[in-house]
C-alpha cells in the first residue's frame, strides 16, 4: 500500500528535561464566540455544576463543554502506543485544546522564501533541485515532531536528538484507508501488507543511522516501509504543488483569481523528485508475485514511473479525491505527465461512476486515445478503469462506540440538549467543504421558519486551518450575525466550535444528532456521513435513525441512491428546506430512509471496497498479460496446417488493410489490389471447402474495385455496416440510411466547427462514416489538442444517436455504435448455420481462421475465441499481424508478408 504518508510516526524525545520532552501546546486562539462570553461564566466548569443546563445559555462556554476531561475515563482516541487502532476515517487534523495527544501533523509550507514569481529566475541545480530555493528551516516545535532545522546552528552542529523515540498513530494521511486495510486484514481478505510512505515530517536533521535506526524498527515491527526525501521536496510537495495546485483544481477550485500564487509556484520538480523516490523504492523491495497499490493525488506519476522498471508487475491507482471534468483537468501545465503516470496502472479505480468517467473523458482528449467503457486502449497495452466506493469498518466503529467515554458523553449531552433538535456537522474549514454556505442556509432557516429557532440547536465543529483566512473572517462574520439575531438568554441555536474534538466526543454527537448536514461543494467520498448511519442506529433501545442531508457533490451521494436528503450546497432556499423537511419527518419516513442506508453502508464496507479492487485488479492483470504480445505465441505453421487438414469445412475471414496489405492513401480510390494478395487469395478459394471474407473499413464501391479479380470472395465493407456474401452480387446493409443522415447532419454541424480551426484539415465522408483529417495541419501539436476536444464533443452531443468518435492516427473516425465486424461476422455465421440445418444439419465449419491489425478486429477477436470456447467451431485461429496487446490468440510478426506466406502454404495443403 502506497499512501502519501504512513498511518505511524514517529514521537522524538529531544535532550531536555523530562518536561519539556512533550512539548506544550500554544495558548487557544480566542474562539469566534469570546467576543459575546461574559468573563465570570468562561470561568465555570460545566461538569462542576450539579445537573447540567437544559439548553446553553447564549454566553455559556460551548468550548469548555467539548474539551472537559473526566480524570476515571481515557480520553483520546486512538490510544497511545497502539499505531493499528481504528481512526478518523476523515483525517481531519485537530487544533491545540482539545485535551488529546496528537503527533506529526500534515507538514506546513515553511521555506525561507516561496518559490520565485518570476520563472526567469527559475534555474536548476547539477542535481536537479531549484538554485532560487533555500532550503527550509523548521523551528517552531509542534508535538510529535522534532524541533529542528536544516541548517547548522551558531554552534556548528545540529541539534542532536537522543536514542528515546516511540511509534505513533499519525493523524494526518487517509484515515479511511487505514481503517479498510486493517478491515481487511482482521478479516482474512489480505495479508502480508507493506506500507510504504514518508513519515510526515521533514527529515534533513537526522543522520543516516538514525534513520536506518528507523526504518528497521518500522519494517520489522509494524510492516511500513519509509521513503526519506529531501526536506526541500517533501515541502514543495505537498505544501506547494499538492496542495496550492493540485487539491483546487481536482475539487474545481480553479486558482485564476488575482491573489492565487499558484502560477507562480514552480514547484512541479519537488512533485517529480517526491514521486520519483516512492518508484525507487518500490522498485527496490519488490519481489515478483507482489501487488502494487498507489493511492491518491499526491503519487500520481508513481504507476507510470513503476512500469518502465517492472514492466510485468501488478499495479493498482485509486483516487480518493474528486476527479474534474475534462475542461478543468486541462488547466494544469503538466496535465500530460499526470494522465501518463496514472495510466502506468493496470487498473485506475474512482469513488463514483462521475469521476471515471471524467478520467476517461479527459484521456480522450487530452492524450488523443481510445475511452471505451472498460477503459482506455493505449498503443500496446490497455488500462482499466473502474470505479468502487471506499466504506467504513462498522465492526470496529461498533467497538468504538462501546467505550465507556462514549456513553458518559452521550448521557451528558442529551441532559444538556434537553428538548432540543440537534443539527450536527464536522467539516474542515476550507474553500471545498462547503461551511460558509451550510451556515447561511441555517440561517436562512432561522428566519424562514421561526417557530423551530427556540427548538434547534446547530453544533458546527470546524477543524482549523490557515489557508483560507478570508474564508474564516466571512464564517466568523455569518456566526456574529446569526449569533446577534437568533439568540436570547435561555437558547442559542448556533454553537460553532472552532476546534476539534476528541473521538469520544465525535461519536457521543453523531449518537445523539437529529440530523447530520453535509454541504460539501465537490468531494471523493464523506465517510462521516456513513460513521453518523452507524451512530444511528443506537444501543439498546436508544435508536435515533434521524435523516442524512448531504451535498450531491460528495462521492456518498452516488450510492445513498436518493434515501438521503440530497442538496445543492448553493442552494441556500432549497437547503433550509431541507433542515425543515428532516426535523418534521415521520417516523415512519425516518425508519425506511435509515434502513436503506444502513443496508449500503453495511454492503460498501472497508473490507468490501479491499477485497473487490484486489480482485478486479487480479483479473486485469491476467487479461493485459494474456493479451500482451510478449505473452501470445507466434503463429504456429504447423499446427494451424494439422487444423486445416483434418477440418472439412473452413472459414477466413481477413481484415485488408495493415494485415493482408500495407496502408493505401486514404484520398486515392485504389483500383488494383496488390497482386499478391489477389494470387493469395484466389489460391484459398480453389478449394471448394473454403470460405474466405475480407474486411474493412473502406466503402462497397471501393472494395469491389480492389477485389473484382477474386470471383467468390465475400466481403465485410465499413467495418460491419455492409455485407455482401460469397457468391453474390447484392450488398447487405445493416444500417438505416435515413438514421445515419440524421446523425451526420448533426455531426457535420460540430466538424464544421473544427475544419475552421484547423487549417489544412479536411473530412473523409463514406455511407455509414465521417473521417475528420488533420494530418496535413500546419501545427500538429494544436491540430491534435482540437482533435481531442472535437472527439470528446461528438461523444457528448451524439450519445443518443449510438454513434462514437474513435482517435485514429491523425485522423477522428465518427462511426455507429450498433454495427462492427463482430456484428457482420455473427450474420455471416448464422446465415451459414441456418443453411446447413436445412441441409444436414453438420456445423457451417470446423476450422476458423481470423486474422487483423487494429482496435477494430478486436471484436471480432473476441466472437471468434468464444465459438472455439463454446466449441461451436471444433478448431479456431485468431492471429494479430503486429506488436498491439491483443485478444488474438497467436501473432505474426514478419507483418502482411508472413501472413500472405502461412496462407499460400495452406492453399498448397488443399492442392
Amino acid at each position: 500500500m502506497l499512501p502519501s504518508f504512513l498511518p505511524i510516526t514517529i514521537d522524538f524525545h529531544a535532550q531536555s528535561s523530562p518536561a519539556s520532552r512533550r512539548p506544550s501546546p500554544p495558548p487557544r486562539a480566542p474562539s469566534l464566540l469570546d467576543a459575546n462570553k461574559d468573563a465570570n461564566e468562561q470561568k465555570a466548569s460545566l461538569f462542576s455544576q450539579p445537573t447540567p443546563p437544559q439548553t446553553p445559555s447564549a454566553n455559556a462556554r460551548h468550548e469548555e463543554f467539548f474539551t472537559q476531561v473526566q480524570p476515571s475515563v481515557q480520553t483520546h482516541f486512538p490510544k497511545p502506543h497502539d499505531p493499528k487502532a481504528l481512526v478518523r476515517s476523515d483525517a481531519h487534523v485537530p487544533e491545540w485544546g482539545t485535551g488529546l495527544a496528537f503527533f506529526n501533523q500534515p507538514p506546513r509550507s515553511r521555506p525561507a522564501n516561496l518559490p520565485p514569481d518570476d520563472i526567469l529566475r527559475y534555474t536548476k541545480t547539477s542535481d536537479g533541485q531549484d538554485a532560487t530555493f533555500p532550503k527550509p528551516r523548521y523551528s517552531r516545535k509542534e508535538p510529535g515532531r522534532a524541533s529542528f532545522s536544516s541548517r547548522p546552528s551558531r554552534s556548528g552542529s545540529r541539534q542532536r536528538w537522543d536514542a528515546e523515540w516511540t511509534v505513533e498513530p499519525a493523524v494526518q494521511g487517509n484515515g479511511g484507508l487505514a481503517n479498510a486495510v486493517r478491515a481487511a486484514i482482521n478479516a482474512g481478505t489480505i495479508k502480508n501488507v507493506l506500507w510504504v510512505g514518508t513519515v510526515g515530517f521533514p527529515t534533513d536533521a537526522l543522520d543516516e543511522s538514525k534513520k536506518q535506526e528507523i526504518q528497521d524498527k518500522l519494517e520489522s515491527e509494524h510492516d511500513a516501509l519509509p521513503v526519506w526525501v529531501k526536506d526541500g521536496d517533501f515541502d514543495g510537495h505537498y505544501a506547494h504543488y499538492c496542495k496550492t495546485i493540485l487539491w483546487p483544481v481536482f475539487h474545481y477550485q480553479i486558482p485564476d483569481h488575482p491573489k492565487s500564487k499558484a502560477y507562480e509556484d514552480h514547484s512541479w520538480i519537488y512533485y517529480e523528485h517526491l514521486n520519483q523516490a516512492f518508484a525507487d523504492k518500490i522498485i527496490k523491495s519488490y519481489k515478483r508475485g507482489d501487488v502494487i497499490w498507489i493511492h491518491d493525488y499526491h503519487l500520481l506519476l508513481v504507476p507510470g514511473m513503476v512500469r518502465k522498471k517492472l514492466p510485468d508487475a501488478q499495479i493498482g491507482f485509486f483516487m480518493h479525491t474528486a476527479f474534474p471534468s475534462s475542461e478543468v483537468f486541462r488547466c494544469l501545465a503538466s496535465r500530460k505527465q499526470l494522465l501518463e503516470g496514472m495510466l502506468g496502472a493496470n487498473l485506475v479505480a474512482f469513488q463514483s461512476r462521475e469521476y471515471a468517467h471524467h478520467f476517461l473523458q479527459t484521456c480522450s482528449r487530452i492524450l488523443i486515445v481510445e475511452a471505451t467503457n472498460e477503459g482506455i486502449q493505449l498503443e500496446n497495452r490497455f488500462v482499466n478503469v473502474a470505479w468502487l466506493p471506499i466504506g467504513i469498518d462498522p465492526k470496529a466503529l461498533q467497538e468504538a462506540r462501546e467505550e465507556p467515554m462514549v456513553a458518559e458523553w452521550i448521557k451528558v449531552m442529551l441532559e444538556r440538549y434537553k428538548g432540543k433538535q440537534l443539527i450536527v456537522a464536522r467539516d474542515k474549514l476550507d474553500s471545498v467543504r462547503g461551511v460558509r454556505q451550510k451556515l447561511l442556509a441555517y440561517e436562512l432557516f432561522l428566519n424562514k421558519y421561526p417557530e423551530h429557532k427556540d427548538k434547534v440547536v446547530m453544533i458546527q465543529v470546524a477543524t482549523s486551518t490557515t489557508d483560507n483566512p478570508e474564508l474564516a473572517s466571512t464564517v466568523s462574520d455569518i456566526v456574529t450575525r446569526i449569533d446577534s439575531m437568533h439568540s436570547t438568554l435561555a437558547h442559542q441555536p448556533l454553537v460553532f466550535l472552532r476546534q476539534d474534538i476528541s473521538f469520544s466526543q465525535y461519536l457521543a454527537l453523531l449518537s445523539v444528532a437529529d440530523t447530520l448536514m453535509i454541504t460539501s461543494l465537490r468531494e471523493g467520498m464523506n465517510l462521516t456521513a456513513h460513521e453518523y448511519i452507524m451512530c444511528q442506529d443506537g444501543m439498546g433501545s436508544d435508536k435515533k435513525h434521524g435523516p442524512l442531508i448531504l451535498s450531491e457533490f460528495t462521492g456518498s451521494s452516488s450510492i445513498f441512491n436518493g434515501f438521503e436528503l440530497a442538496v445543492n450546497p448553493w442552494d441556500y432556499q432549497k437547503c433550509a428546506d431541507a433542515i425543515k423537511a428532516a426535523l418534521v419527518m415521520a417516523p415512519e419516513e425516518k425508519e425506511r430512509r435509515f434502513t436503506k442506508l444502513r443496508n449500503v453502508v453495511s454492503h460498501h464496507t472497508g473490507d468490501y471496497w479491499i477485497n473487490t479492487l484486489n480482485n478486479v485488479l487480479a483479473k486485469v492483470h491476467s487479461e493485459h498479460f494474456m493479451r500482451d504480445t510478449m505473452s501470445i505465441p507466434r503463429l504456429s505453421l504447423s499446427q494451424v496446417s494439422e487444423k486445416y487438414k483434418n477440418a472439412n469445412r473452413r472459414i477466413f475471414i481477413l481484415d485488408y488493410e495493415g494485415t493482408l496489405a500495407s496502408y493505401g492513401s486514404p484520398t486515392s480510390i485504389i483500383l488494383t489490389s496488390p497482386q499478391r494478395v489477389i494470387d493469395t487469395l484466389n489460391e484459398v478459394l480453389m478449394d471448394k471447402n473454403n470460405i474466405v471474407y475480407v474486411m474493412s473499413g473502406r466503402t462497397p464501391e471501393e472494395l469491389e474495385r480492389l477485389f473484382s479479380r477474386v470471383p467468390g470472395l465475400g466481403i465485410i465493407a465499413e467495418n460491419g455496416c455492409f455485407v455482401r456474401e460469397c457468391g453474390r452480387d447484392e450488398w447487405t446493409a445493416f444500417a438505416e440510411m435515413d438514421k445515419v443522415d440524421e446523425w451526420k447532419d448533426s455531426v457535420k454541424g460540430i466538424l464544421t466547427y473544427y475544419l475552421e480551426r484547423i487549417e489544412g484539415s479536411w473530412l473523409e465522408e463514406r455511407h455509414c462514416s465521417i473521417i475528420f483529417h488533420y494530418d496535413r495541419a500546419d501545427d500538429i501539436e494544436m491540430a491534435t489538442s482540437h482533435a481531442g476536444e472535437c472527439a470528446t464533443h461528438i461523444n457528448d452531443v451524439c450519445e443518443t444517436q449510438h454513434i462514437h468518435a474513435v482517435p485514429i492516427d491523425k485522423s477522428i473516425l465518427i462511426e455507429p455504435l450498433d454495427w462492427s465486424k463482430g456484428s457482420a461476422a455473427t450474420h455471416i455465421f448464422n446465415k451459414l448455420r441456418k443453411r446447413n440445418v436445412d441441409n444436414n444439419g453438420a456445423p457451417p465449419a470446423d476450422f476458423l481462421f481470423v486474422a487483423g491489425d487494429d482496435r477494430e478486429d478486436e471484436v471480432i477477436f473476441r466472437w471468434a475465441n468464444k465459438l472455439g470456447s463454446t466449441g461451436d467451431i471444433r478448431d479456431v485461429t485468431t492471429v494479430s499481424v503486429g506488436t498491439r496487446n491483443t485478444e488474438a490468440t497467436a501473432t505474426c510478426t514478419q507483418g502482411t508478408t508472413g501472413l500472405l506466406s502461412i496462407l499460400q502454404k495452406l492453399a498448397k495443403i488443399s492442392g
